[in-house]
């Protein structure tokens, strides 16, 4: 049976990189792995999602509301516009971190409170702090590896070669900060 992960945040969050490299890992580990992203206006601090399914066979890439095994949010309210799309026995992993829309920065409306307590009112949620221990690890840009950390521990694929992964597709001069990224992200779950 194929397991299916919804990964959202704001454009330049590093969203896509986050489950790029998750699609890799499972791919390297014999899954049938299929991936659907979409961008919106993800150049513009807009919308973004992942969906990534695997298992032994998987027919679509695309995630049915009510579907997916876990959410993970990079951004507080993303978690709240996407959480329609896990399973009542799904969880949702949060990242206590705000990127005020349009609406928020010209003052039309405030940024909801309450966020963290309504999503774990409906389904299991973890909530995590990224930005800070990617601050603590010297690159703020590390988030996305930190909640793609979260992801590896929260469904059981600690076994796959993520060394191999990153180094594979990071940067060398950004391999051992990934990898400590990695590491934090499978510690915070």
């Amino acid at each position: 049976m194929a397991k299916s992960i919804l990964l959202v945040g704001v454009g330049g969050q590093g969203t896509i990189l986050a489950s790029k490299l998750l699609t890799m890992g499972l791919m390297e580990a014999g899954f049938d792995v299929k991936m659907s992203e979409i961008h919106g206006m993800s150049q513009r601090g807009g919308s973004v999602s992942s969906q990534v399914r695997y298992g032994d066979k998987v027919e679509s890439p695309v995630i049915e509301l009510g579907g997916a095994d876990i959410l993970v949010s990079f951004e507080k309210m993303e978690a709240l516009r996407w959480l329609n799309y896990v399973k009542p026995e799904g969880k949702v992993v949060v990242n206590d971190y705000e990127i005020p829309s349009t609406p928020i920065l010209s003052g039309k409306v405030d940024y909801p409170a309450g966020i963290i307590e309504e999503l774990s009112g409906k389904v299991e949620t973890i909530t995590i702090d990224a930005g800070k221990r990617a601050t603590e690890l010297g690159n703020p840009k590390v988030m996305n590896v930190i909640l793609l950390g979260t992801i590896i521990k929260s469904m059981g694929l600690e076994a796959i070669n993520w060394e191999k992964i990153v180094r594979d597709n990071i940067k060398p001069q950004f391999v051992d900060l990934n990898l400590r990224a990695l590491q934090a992200g499978m510690y915070l779950v």
